[in-house]
């Protein structure tokens, strides 16, 4: 990989492979959108299948974004290539973050991330066009986690698939693959005293990372992070793209966990994960929790990690298509 920053030059912003540049009549369009959820403003991108016309009725799926990133990068490249294959898709920036409103910056609370996508089908449902009965979710990294979360309750999802699956609760109360139980009292100390700051009217603290070094990345251990600085500071680079947020949202985040309640879950189900990844053993933890999914699914894309599956075209092409199929058969 590159350690050069990408520049988008793209009229919309996006920074993924192939994106659009311009709608061209007859195929796969770009329509920025705004709405109100909770009386915050939300910036999203609507696709529109090729030769799209307002007087038929076309399936729909949502798209959520992996944490720190945003509509523009992957979120948008899967949005756009199931709009390629007949959908009307929609991938918008998480309250807090991205274009969207909100304040403080950069909240990172479960709560908002499972209501940003019953917001999104609220608004895709109400758009010219789309068949509210044959309403999917896909979602991405920790869009995945909260998607999980979400379907088990919102019932207007007749199909959920997921793809690199990130349980951002367990993560942050864990570690990496539980490298920090030892110290789960410790930070949550460390939240209540930061959430206490903000309530005293003080600075805000962050965490995560800011920004990095090329050799920095370089001694980075894990496939996940390694990579994924790569990809979010580098390669397909974003301003309005972070790793950071709030610590005081980790008094939600270390609550909270994408399969506590999972059997709730009962409509069919697709998962998709790299061989490997080092993050497969979330979707492993939660495929086996989902025990009233219909017709589930573990799809295994041999040879890929976590973020080569968010751009590297033969790791993608196969989640589009499996994807494809299994909304093809569920919605």
């Amino acid at each position: 990989m590159s350690s050069a920053p990408t520049k988008s030059s793209n009229p919309f912003g996006l920074v993924y492979g192939d994106a659009i540049t311009e709608n061209v009549k007859g195929k796969v369009n770009i329509h920025p959108v705004s709405y109100k959820l909770n009386g915050i403003a939300i910036a999203a991108n609507v696709y529109t299948p090729a030769n799209y016309d307002a007087s038929k009725t076309y399936p729909a799926v949502v798209v959520a974004h992996p944490n720190g990133g945003i509509k523009e990068q992957t979120a948008g490249l899967y949005a756009q290539r199931l709009a390629e294959a007949g959908y009307i898709t929609i991938a918008a920036d998480a309250a807090y973050q991205g274009a969207s409103g909100g304040e403080p910056r950069h909240t990172d609370k479960p709560a908002a991330r499972t209501e940003d996508i019953r917001g999104m089908a609220d608004f895709i449902t109400q758009y010219a066009g789309v068949d509210a009965n044959r309403l999917g979710a896909l979602g991405i990294c920790g869009g995945g986690g909260y998607t999980l979360k979400t379907a088990q309750s919102d019932k207007r999802f007749k199909a959920v698939a997921t793809l690199s699956m990130f349980n951002s609760g367990e993560v942050r109360r864990n570690g990496f693959q539980n490298s920090d139980v030892a110290t789960i009292q410790p930070r949550l100390q460390k939240a209540a005293a930061a959430r206490a700051q903000e309530a005293a009217g003080g600075k805000i603290l962050y965490s995560g990372v800011a920004s990095i070094t090329d050799a920095e990345i370089a001694r980075t251990p894990t496939d996940l992070y390694r990579e994924g600085y790569e990809y979010y500071y580098r390669t397909h680079a974003h301003p309005n793209s972070t790793f950071l947020y709030t610590t005081s949202s980790l008094l939600d985040l270390m609550t909270w966990d994408a399969t506590a309640g999972l059997e709730l879950l009962n409509q069919p189900l697709l998962m998709m994960a790299g061989s490997k990844a080092d993050t497969k053993y979330m979707t492993d933890e939660a495929f086996a929790k989902a025990t009233n999914a219909k017709d589930k699914e573990l799809f295994i894309i041999e040879g890929a990690t976590h973020i080569q599956s968010y751009w590297k075209p033969e790791y993608v092409n196969q989640a589009v298509a499996k994807a494809v199929g299994f909304f093809g058969k569920t919605l």
